[in-house]
């Protein structure tokens, strides 16, 4: 029997006010693909939905165009799609509330091969009841707000992408891009992968999480039991700050703060300090002439070596390979 060589049709789901780079990154991976083997058949068919056929606007203020109505697809057109996507970006919260939205998620899921969503497109999955149980990540800014909407899901908020069975959900924006590498690697091989992500000027694997690019990741839960150590932690970074020293800056109880740390932030006070130890040392590592040393003392690490292992611990990278990538471009006058 010979091998099916059709291409595999992939439906991106959009709404007005969505991210671009949600719709456009993955899909241009995805449609790069095509170009690998241009005497074979393509490798994805592409085709983008949203509430109406036509023009939607994205938050850039640009327009995309729909080709087809989401109410107009059909379930037997449904068992044709191979990868079911769903973006994310501004518009999702409206999106949220709009039941026939959620409806057709759903709908599609049941059909489709294989889900993915982009940045805070997985909340709609979520919404849908698709992630109960399962793992998943989004934009690392919505990741608390999921966490509390959606408990049954377990959201990874540092992941650039997560699978879960036939299930995916990457991380913001340009993650959308890592996660359709990820998707042509499983379809076609690493080769192939490989090929489109040298074309796109793309890391294969991107090293570290998305702390990595986030300032002050920990902040996004703003609990009010936990706010009086958060203040305090950030005031003496180079402090001590032991559980008794936070607990006492609370009015808490250890076994208090460390609950309240739990419920509202998904981490214990330990692991938050050297969160945002590390935060700090990166913003440091991007100046120029910033020795290890020095930025390691200042942001409350007792060595440089102690910072580097925080480092591979909570961005996964050290803080040499940290400051090669992401320090500032300026050149000093000499």
């Amino acid at each position: 029997m010979s091998e099916d060589r059709s291409p595999r049709r992939v439906l991106m789901l959009a709404f007005e006010n969505c991210q671009i780079l949600d719709v456009t990154g993955p899909l241009e991976i995805l449609a790069s693909a095509n170009e690998i083997d241009r005497a074979g058949p393509p490798v994805y068919e592409i085709a983008l939905a949203a509430e109406r056929a036509g023009p939607l606007t994205t938050t850039a203020g640009l327009r995309l165009v729909a080709d087809r109505a989401f109410a107009d697809i059909t379930d037997a057109e449904l068992k044709r799609v191979h990868t079911f996507m769903v973006a994310g970006g501004d518009g999702t919260l409206k999106a949220l509330r709009d039941a026939a939205l959620v409806a057709f998620v759903a709908r599609a899921a049941r059909h489709a091969r294989r889900i993915a969503s982009v940045c805070s497109g997985s909340a709609l999955l979520a919404a849908a009841g698709l992630l109960d149980g399962k793992r998943a990540t989004t934009h690392w800014g919505a990741a608390a707000q999921m966490a509390r909407a959606f408990p049954k899901v377990r959201v990874e908020a540092d992941a650039i992408y997560v699978r879960d069975g036939h299930i995916w959900t990457s991380a913001g924006i340009t993650a959308g891009m890592d996660l359709a590498l990820a998707l042509i690697e499983h379809d076609i091989g690493r080769e192939a992968a490989l090929s489109v992500a040298r074309r796109h000027v793309l890391y294969m694997m991107r090293p570290g999480g998305q702390s990595q690019f986030s300032a002050e990741l920990q902040m996004q839960g703003s609990g009010a039991r936990t706010a009086a150590a958060r203040r305090y932690i950030a005031a003496h970074l180079d402090g001590d700050l032991r559980s008794p020293v936070l607990a006492a800056a609370s009015g808490l109880s250890e076994r208090s703060l460390l609950r309240a740390f739990r419920d509202e932030l998904g981490t214990t006070p330990a692991d938050y300090v050297e969160r945002m130890r590390v935060d700090a040392a990166r913003r440091r590592l991007g100046a120029p002439r910033a020795v290890a040393k020095r930025v390691a003392a200042q942001c409350g690490f007792s060595s440089a070596e102690i910072m580097r292992r925080a480092f591979h611990r909570t961005l996964g990278v050290s803080p040499a390979d940290y400051r090669a990538r992401f320090a500032t471009t300026q050149r000093t006058q000499a």
